[in-house]
């Protein structure tokens, strides 16, 4: 059985969490207040759903879901995460994080700056640009017509695919933005950013983004 490690137990990581004990993952999920904080959630969410520290959920997982607030990226336990596949749900919020110059300046992209502190692990951005909400209420079948499309964006080939396939579990198209340097577009503030948009859709606002 495969194991994903949840780092971030929010609105995305709790959604993210819930819909991949539904599809029969086994789920490790932790937080910056410990693992007793998240007894409750793991309990609602099922037997194959626990709490442990971000260290565990990392060392456990096959592949891991990165979703804290940009400030706390430095936290993220690097070391266990060595080798596998991330994906990074992280947005800017310069209210939130405080100011990051080469994010204001457009020098970097919140994707960049989790690979390079991952630097062994296989970076993907993706579920960025949806909210918590509509993660396990939006998805249709494939082939559905105006199926919800989300962004991806990796250096990694395998990541991207793992992404894709992540996207259809629950529900949506995925839409290939590039390389990490191109995950820009779908960051916030762009025409892509939280808004219900099929693949089609998607292309266009990726292409009408302006940096």
């Amino acid at each position: 059985m495969t194991t994903v490690g949840i780092i971030g137990a929010g609105h995305i990581g709790s959604a993210l969490a819930e819909g991949l004990a539904q599809h029969g993952y086994d789920v490790v999920i932790s937080n910056s207040r410990g693992p007793e904080t998240l007894a409750d959630l793991a309990s609602r969410l099922g037997d194959n759903v626990r709490a442990a520290t971000a260290a565990e959920a990392a060392e456990a997982a096959d592949w891991a879901i990165m979703t804290v607030p940009l400030k706390a990226l430095g936290d993220v336990p690097a070391e266990p995460l060595a080798g596998k596949i991330v994906l990074d749900t992280n947005n800017y919020y310069w209210e939130r994080d405080g100011h990051i110059t080469i994010l204001d300046e457009n020098r970097a992209t919140t994707t960049g700056l989790a690979q390079e502190h991952l630097a062994n692990s296989r970076v993907v951005k993706a579920f960025n640009h949806i909210p918590a909400a509509d993660i396990l209420t939006t998805g249709s079948l494939a082939g559905t017509p105006g199926r919800r499309a989300l962004a991806i964006a990796s250096d990694h080939a395998d990541a991207a695919t793992l992404a894709t396939e992540v996207y259809d579990l629950f529900g949506f198209d995925a839409v290939d933005v590039g390389s990490v340097a191109e995950s820009w577009r779908v960051e916030r503030d762009r025409p892509a950013y939280v808004v219900r948009q099929d693949a089609d859709e998607l292309r266009e606002n990726l292409a009408r983004a302006v940096r």
